[in-house]
């Protein structure tokens, strides 16, 4: 019996480690490279075709600060509030699976699909300075 509480305490107290810019790279590059483009510029190969053209992904923090909610919301298709057009697909269905807590600024912990916090750290990344 102790062994087994041993081994559910140990299994609570792993460590879930947050996703970096890296893991993210290859979902962006998966994804979204074909609108966004490889630097995230709004300039991909399917952009031209696309009215409006994609966003430039290296401005997201051009108001000093990088709005994570909104853009997990915009990703997963939750929010598209004030967005013109409805070219870009939705992702929520593709970000599911294990979660992981994220701070989408508010100091709140909110479980997150891995694959949208992976991207999400991606695209904070590359923001213009």
């Amino acid at each position: 019996m102790t062994v087994l509480i041993a081994l559910a305490v140990a299994a609570c107290a792993q460590t879930i480690s947050m996703p970096d810019a890296s893991e993210g790279a290859v979902i962006y590059n998966a994804n979204c490279a074909q609108c966004h483009g490889a630097s995230g510029k709004g300039d991909g190969p399917w952009a031209t075709d696309l009215s409006p053209r994609p966003a430039d992904l290296t401005q997201l923090s051009k108001a000093g600060v990088f709005p994570r909610a909104r853009v997990l919301s915009v990703i997963d298709g939750y929010d598209r509030t004030g967005l013109p057009g409805q070219e870009m697909p939705e992702f929520g269905l593709l970000l599911e699976g294990d979660t992981v807590p994220v701070d989408v600024g508010d100091g709140v912990f909110t479980p997150t699909p891995r694959p949208l916090a992976a991207l999400m750290a991606y695209l904070q990344s590359i923001q213009a300075q």
